[in-house]
């Protein structure tokens, strides 16, 4: 099995983690609605756990956005340079992300302590499970951003790569310019 392969299978498996905390979250939502709209109550859990999940979807998110360069980003300057500002330009951004990767990281590990004795009110997880999350991030992140400075350092960035970086995005559609009118 390929290293690709793994890779997709990763980030597949990621996928359907955030289907489920999205779709949990609403189902939770939605029922404590139903509860207090016809029962005059609602379940504490479900208040607390949707928050909890609501922290896990948009950390884990955050990585999964990474590998698909979906965050966002200012590339009116970027768009307009050749390829060697592109490049400089996407290491220097690399450089920020991995130095605020290193931070987060860090302050998640300064925190780990205090968290993992912390108790949630009503389910009573230590709290380490919903901030360790940064770990994941830290280093899901971080991962991909030092994979592509080494590419960058040694010569082997794609120019599809220099043009995602600076928001040509490249369409699978050949027709898709003429149907959008910009041909």
């Amino acid at each position: 099995m390929s290293a690709r392969t793994i890779e997709a299978g990763f980030f597949k498996v990621l996928e359907a983690i955030l289907v489920g905390l999205l779709a949990s979250m609403v189902a939770m939502v939605f029922g404590n609605v139903l509860l207090r709209w016809f029962a005059n109550s609602g379940l504490d859990v479900s208040e607390e756990l949707s928050r909890f999940f609501f922290v896990w979807l948009t950390f884990i998110g955050a990585v999964v956005v990474m590998r698909e360069n979906a965050h966002l980003g200012v590339d009116a300057l970027v768009g307009r340079l050749g390829d060697r500002g592109r490049l400089t330009c996407m290491v220097l951004s690399d450089l920020g992300i991995l130095i605020c990767c290193a931070v987060f990281f860090w302050g998640t590990w300064q925190q780990a302590d205090i968290n993992r004795t912390n108790y949630a009110p009503v389910t009573g997880i230590s709290m380490l499970w919903i901030y360790g999350v940064g770990f994941f991030t830290s280093l899901g992140i971080g991962a991909m951003v030092l994979a592509r400075l080494v590419r960058a350092t040694t010569g082997r960035v794609t120019n599809d790569e220099l043009r995602t970086f600076a928001g040509e995005f490249l369409d699978t559609d050949p027709g898709a310019a003429i149907k959008r009118g910009l041909d």
